[in-house]
């Protein structure tokens, strides 16, 4: 066969394949040791030379010390590629999830903003544009940010944890695009041991098989500069557990050796240049990801929303809250969840048809007002939870009086469940086990739903 009519079937075969898109990013924020800044210089020129485009997720107090250590060059270089936010501080104390974990949704939201926007001004400032998207500290994971997030114009929420999820793969949450908890999906390659190097390549070529088998997917990778400086973290020698030292206190990590240094580089490349090489990969940022999916915000088929009667949970690619938002006739649109749960306190096993139809406009007055789902949906001095509500809608038989419905929350499921595992950070004092944060997620995953790749 001649050599041109080959590279065109390798082609046109590589093209019918599944999309399989990766993204790797780097948490960019040891502004401690100084040679970290060395190895992010490194990391984002190697990467540049190579054609590949990361997202460098930058902490607030680094960007102000590269400034104060004249590293424009370290600048230009992240400049490059896609940057992201990754908290003020990130381990001085009080982290996201300490400080949120007292506090409700919308105070929250605005004490995030109070504590965290000046670091994501600044990079705006340093770099000509908002970052593309944001990332938690270590664990420090909490519903609450992502309120912030979007009145900030953030799109995207990226980083890697188990306090929620979608079967491997982005989805749509508390009205951002999530990148996270991407299970088999997140492949990274081991810096100091070249002779796992393999098991790395077949992980990765595991992760495109399964993308590809689901008609499409993304993988992740992620990593921190200070990897390739330093042989421990940075934050953990100073403010493990709720250690929260003076500036004039602070200890340096111990820097690795100077062949263990250049090892780390050479695996780390080596293994780079094997992913770019897969066929029909596309490498992309966070700011690119959501042009990757579908709109966010789309009207669900008709009939699609009765499945609540049965099952509140994202069906046929709709998150819970968009079908209800249907069957109250309201436009498709970004509500939060509740921000507490109640309890059902109608006794009778039916709902008369006048009282029924009032509280319908009730919800749905209240969802035009607020931007959010009610609590609770009132029937004069009683009520139903929001869950009965939502099954006893969807199982409405349209005339009479109105069947009441227990609705099962199976979105909740897609939470993790245990406190200590998902908060165990070295960083957070011990015990630090904040389940309200989890509750609240739960109340917020009627906005949980898979985001479905564009076709």
């Amino acid at each position: 066969m001649k050599p041109l009519l080959l590279s065109l079937l390798l082609c046109g075969a590589a093209a019918a394949q599944p999309p399989v898109y990766w993204l790797l990013w780097f948490d960019t924020e040891d502004y401690i040791e100084p040679s970290s800044d060395d190895a992010a210089l490194r990391l984002a020129e190697g990467l540049r030379e190579r054609g590949v485009r990361a997202t460098f997720k930058i902490v607030g107090e680094k960007a102000r010390v590269l400034v104060a250590r004249g590293r424009t060059d370290v600048l230009r270089a992240l400049a490059a590629h896609d940057i992201g936010y990754h908290t003020e501080f990130h381990s001085i104390h009080p982290a996201p999830a300490e400080y949120l974990a007292g506090m409700g949704l919308l105070d929250g939201a605005a004490e995030f903003t109070r504590r965290e926007r000046g670091g994501f001004l600044l990079l705006e400032k340093l770099f000509g544009m908002p970052p593309g998207c944001y990332g938690q500290p270590g664990n420090s994971w909490a519903p609450q940010v992502n309120l912030a997030l979007r009145s900030w114009g953030v799109k995207v929420y990226m980083d890697d944890a188990g306090h929620v999820g979608f079967d491997e793969q982005p989805f749509w949450y508390g009205g951002l695009l999530y990148i996270f908890n991407l299970g088999r999906h997140t492949v990274r390659a081991d810096l100091n041991d070249p002779a796992r190097l393999a098991e790395a390549k077949r992980r990765w070529d595991e992760a495109v098989e399964s993308a590809r088998s689901r008609g499409g997917g993304v993988i992740q990778t992620y990593y921190h500069p200070t990897e390739w400086a330093t042989s421990e973290f940075w934050d953990a020698v100073n403010f493990s557990h709720g250690a929260n030292p003076e500036r004039s206190e602070w200890k340096k990590p111990r820097l690795r050796t100077p062949e263990s240094r250049e090892q780390a580089y050479r695996i780390f490349f080596e293994w780079v240049d094997y992913v770019r090489r897969t066929p029909g990969l596309r490498i992309v940022t966070a700011r690119e990801a959501p042009a990757l999916f579908e709109p966010r915000d789309s009207a669900p088929p008709a009939g699609l929303a009765r499945r609540l009667a049965d099952s509140l949970d994202a069906h046929g690619g709709f998150s819970a809250a968009d079908l209800l938002l249907s069957l109250l006739g309201l436009e498709p649109q970004h509500v939060d969840g509740p921000v507490r749960r109640a309890a059902t306190t109608w006794t009778e096993t039916e709902i008369p048809r006048p009282v029924f139809d009032r509280a319908k406009r009730d919800a749905a007055d209240f969802i035009r007002v607020h931007g959010r789902l009610p609590d609770e949906v009132w029937l004069g001095s009683q009520c139903l939870s929001l869950a009965d509500f939502a099954a006893t809608l969807a199982a409405d038989p349209g005339s009479g009086p109105v069947p009441l419905r227990r609705g099962r929350a199976d979105f909740e499921q897609r939470i993790g469940r245990d406190a200590a595992r998902l908060y165990n950070w070295v960083i957070h004092p011990k015990g630090f086990a904040p389940e309200s944060l989890l509750e609240m997620a739960r109340l917020q995953a009627w906005t949980l739903k898979p985001a479905r790749l564009r076709r």
